[in-house]
């Protein structure tokens, strides 16, 4: 980091602007939040729950220093899928929560050799590749829910519907400008979801039956080596990944985070989020890149924004009518992103 960066300003809000800010940050990771339950069949709400304890615990690793918010990791749903098929919810979650560790192993290293230590041992001519292979063992999987296999829907209806939501996310991601551009994935789900309106896919009869106010499900988990063994290295290419998310929100800022709070510290509040998250049923958790993407836009670098965003988060994980509703979005839709 160049010793001539300029530090940007911190701009004092009242309270009530925060909270709003931050339910806009939480707006933008949203629809990549849910998504990852919605794929791998864990609880929504569970997930936004986890995600916003996890941005606390964050938070409270780094001295509340850094602007960024965690949430639901790409990376793991091959695994969560391949976990759950093999030793069910519970067990997956035992291996996902020790996969924690290996931020910790790496937070130490970090502390003790510095972060280039890191890159020697992780170059990215490996975590690349790795990063790609995991991304891959999506592609199966997507492909039959996007064919609507092992479902009620037709063969023309999913097809329809998830090249619908493909063209949508990716004429967004493309060819957006804007706040718009940080959100393809959430234009994707709402024009699946109108098609399946108009094509009478969706029964909204769970979201009558729902409560308002409802528990989030959690998950206690169970420990077994083969499953633990199974997901530890896994944790290596999403923890390397942390170095780039780091590197961008000090970019955007002006801090330099790897310095201070430092590397260290910042792995360690991922660490921490993760197996907080497992431990409970929800997925690992990851800084989002979107989130940062809406942080240079509005230029809105006060930590105390993305405490709102977990705050809102968890607030609305007690609502039952969500994730009653997100339970409606038809697989045929989440095959299209």
């Amino acid at each position: 980091m160049s010793n001539q960066t300029t530090t940007a300003p911190v701009e004092v809000q009242s309270m009530g602007k925060q909270a709003f800010v931050g339910l806009q940050m939480l707006f933008v990771a949203f629809g990549a939040l849910v998504l990852v339950p919605l794929i791998t069949g864990l609880n929504s709400n569970t997930a936004l729950l986890t995600a916003g304890i996890g941005t606390l615990l964050f938070q409270l690793c780094t001295g509340k220093q850094v602007p960024i918010f965690l949430a639901s990791s790409f990376a793991f749903i091959a695994p969560i899928q391949y976990g759950v098929q093999t030793w069910g919810i519970p067990t997956t979650m035992g291996g996902l929560a020790c996969a924690g560790l290996v931020y910790f192993a790496l937070s130490t290293l970090v502390k003790l050799r510095g972060s280039a230590a890191l890159e020697r041992i992780f170059p990215p001519v490996v975590v690349g590749p790795v990063i790609i292979i995991i991304g891959m063992g999506l592609a199966p999987v997507a492909v039959d829910m996007a064919l609507g296999k092992n479902s009620a829907y037709s063969y023309e209806h999913s097809v329809l519907v998830s090249m619908i939501t493909l063209v949508t996310t990716l004429s967004v991601a493309v060819f957006a400008k804007g706040m718009m551009k940080l959100i393809p994935i959430m234009f994707g789900i709402v024009a699946g979801y109108v098609v399946c309106l108009f094509l009478g896919l969706i029964n909204f009869q769970p979201v009558l039956d729902a409560k308002w106010f409802e528990l989030p499900q959690l998950t206690k988990p169970e420990f077994n080596l083969e499953a633990i063994l199974y997901m530890l290295p896994i944790a290596i290419a999403p923890a390397v990944e942390h170095v780039g998310g780091i590197m961008a929100i000090s970019s955007v800022t002006g801090k330099d985070f790897l310095k201070k709070p430092g590397l260290h510290r910042t792995l360690l509040g991922d660490g921490v989020a993760t197996a907080a998250a497992s431990l409970v049923g929800g997925p690992p958790n990851t800084t989002y890149a979107e989130v940062t993407g809406a942080v240079m836009l509005t230029r809105n670098f006060n930590p105390n924004i993305m405490t709102w965003a977990a705050i809102w988060a968890i607030a609305i994980s007690f609502c039952g009518k969500v994730g009653a509703f997100l339970s409606t979005i038809p697989t045929i839709v989440m095959g299209g992103l």
